[in-house]
């Protein structure tokens, strides 16, 4: 398996598990906290979505005109 691919199926458990595991913390209900981990890491990822396209919407940043680029 690629690593970008490992890296992405590791954290993705790891979001799952704290998803969990704080879902528990406040309901004290193992049902519930499943539901709720399971549910969050996917709203999560059709959040990310929106975050991503919104910034690449945006204008790149353009240095001020009265500040000439100095040399590398």
């Amino acid at each position: 398996m690629p690593v970008p691919a490992l890296k992405t199926l590791t954290y993705s458990l790891t979001h799952l598990i704290v998803a969990v595991m704080v879902a528990f913390a406040l309901t004290g209900d193992w049902h519930v906290a499943l539901g709720i981990g399971l549910i969050e890491p996917a709203v999560q990822t059709v959040a990310y979505t929106f975050h991503e396209r919104a910034w690449a919407r945006r204008k790149p940043a353009r240095p001020p005109e009265d500040r000439p680029l100095q040399p590398a």
